[in-house]
């Protein structure tokens, strides 16, 4: 079992001076922290895995393929594998816990 404080998370995250942290991984799921400030850009490129956000602080604006939507605190966003999209027009800094199933990279094609 694991049991996960979210301050200690984005703390860990804030430490490591990367914009993620993965703090979960198993075969069928994997987990993270994301943050973004206020004004950045997100270079992320699409995942072989099904993603879902959970906005626990800041706003923006998302793409997932060619829908736009406004997100904030509180928002749950499921994107399938294989989607284009990006948190775009960050206007508080973006802290999202990402969850990836299965596991991120699990069906990444190799060259």
């Amino acid at each position: 079992m694991g049991i996960y404080k979210l301050l200690d998370l984005i703390n860990r995250q804030k430490e490591s001076g990367d914009t993620y942290l993965e703090f979960l991984r198993t075969p069928s799921l994997s987990m993270g922290i994301y943050t973004l400030p206020a004004g950045s850009s997100d270079l992320q490129e699409p995942h072989a895995e099904d993603e879902v956000y959970y906005v626990t602080r800041g706003q923006a604006s998302m793409r997932v393929g060619s829908d736009h939507r406004q997100i904030s605190a509180g928002n749950i966003i499921f994107v399938a594998a294989n989607v284009d999209h990006c948190f775009y027009d960050i206007t508080e800094d973006l802290t999202v816990l990402v969850f990836f199933a299965p596991a991120e990279y699990t069906n990444q094609k190799t060259e």
